[in-house]
């Protein structure tokens, strides 16, 4: 089922680049694994996806602990309580929802080593979405400045579910002129450069507007 599932999506990611005029190695796949079982991470792993997405604490750190053994780059999604950050901010390699400076804070004040973050930004303004808003983003990033253990590695964003391709494009292509700006002030502590947007009903039309790191989960491990 993984093979397969990860043969299709392979083959739609390395269309999109090529429409794009882009290397295959400039987007990364990441495996939403949140929803499936060890058995199910292991196997998409050792079908060659090792970067892996989870969003509730004691599953991924129980899948981490088990899987300690495999090459594994894990990506931490979704809402992250400030209670929770002190038990899984030093075991991710990416935090993908970086919504408010009181968060920051709690990362600034339990984090071991510099953690890299993308900022959730709300481009679509969806009330049921957390999220930066664009026109705020400038500002909240000059205040992530005091934060030396956080580090904006780029933006994050979801499109609407139920949108086409046209709202879509619009949506990846707000953020990728969000990021461009924050990237041309050339700022050590937020250099900017990576985009997290597009996940299995929108990933193609993500690549070709500039993502970087596509977050597929049901196109890879479903039945």
């Amino acid at each position: 089922m993984i093979s397969e599932n990860l043969r299709k999506v392979e083959q739609e990611v390395q269309k999109a680049c090529a429409l794009a005029s882009r290397q295959r190695e400039s987007v990364t796949l990441v495996a939403v694994t949140k929803t499936v079982d060890l058995e199910t991470t292991i196997e998409v792993v050792t079908n060659g996806v090792t970067d892996c997405a989870e969003n509730r604490v004691e599953p991924f750190l129980a899948k981490k602990e088990a899987m300690k053994d495999l090459n594994v780059t894990w990506h931490f999604i979704g809402n992250l309580q400030r209670r929770k950050v002190k038990h899984v901010i030093n075991e991710v390699d990416y935090f993908h929802a970086l919504e408010s400076l009181s968060l920051a804070n709690e990362i600034q004040k339990r984090a071991t080593k510099k953690i890299r973050c993308f900022i959730e930004v709300n481009v679509s303004g969806e009330e049921s979405k957390q999220g930066i808003k664009p026109s705020e983003l400038s500002s909240f990033v000059e205040q992530l400045s005091e934060f030396d253990k956080v580090e904006i590695v780029g933006l994050m964003t979801m499109a609407p579910f139920q949108s086409t391709k046209s709202e879509q494009r619009d949506v990846f292509l707000q953020l990728r002129n969000l990021q461009k700006s924050i990237e041309a002030q050339q700022l050590t502590y937020a250099p900017c450069h990576e985009l997290s947007m597009g996940m299995s009903n929108d990933y193609t039309v993500a690549i070709e507007e500039g993502a970087t790191f596509i977050r597929v989960g049901t196109a890879l491990v479903k039945e």
